[in-house]
């Protein structure tokens, strides 16, 4: 795969392994093979984090919108080389840094994200990630993964 307009929810589901409550991404906008990707989730009050942070002033927990941006890294990663989910393999969170919140996250906004891989190196990958909400950055970070084989 080198290039797609739209992956919805069901062509997600044939690459990463999360599924409810912790799958993060609902839409692939577009994507260019080895460069980058620009995704969304849309964050809806039903979320169960949303029962305990904070009940009275609902807030996206900075840690899921990395791992929103995680998830993004890895489906840039195996997008690239059409690793289809098959059991013999995933994509791992490796490292985070830089991590950093601008503004909060709630119930109704739409997180758009866009991750750009800097390094790709024998299954280890680097990227350069930024979620947004209305044009403002929420958050963004450099964030580090890594493909590996399942043991049996």
């Amino acid at each position: 795969m080198s290039e797609i307009d739209v992956l919805d929810i069901r062509g997600i589901l044939d690459f990463l392994p999360h599924r409810y409550p912790f799958l993060m991404v609902d839409r692939v906008h577009a994507f260019e093979n080895h460069k980058w990707l620009t995704a969304s989730k849309n964050v809806t009050y039903n979320e169960p984090f949303f029962q305990g942070h904070f009940p009275d002033n609902p807030v996206m927990p900075g840690v899921l919108i990395m791992e929103a941006l995680a998830q993004a890294t890895a489906l840039l990663a195996l997008l690239s080389d059409d690793l289809r989910l098959d059991g013999t393999r995933v994509y791992y969170l490796a490292g985070l840094d830089k991590a950093r919140f601008k503004s909060i996250v709630s119930p109704g906004d739409v997180l758009h994200m866009r991750v750009e891989e800097n390094q790709m190196v024998r299954g280890v990958g680097r990227c350069t990630c930024v979620a947004k909400v209305n044009d403002k950055v929420a958050a963004s970070a450099e964030i580090m993964g890594v493909i590996r084989e399942i043991k049996p």
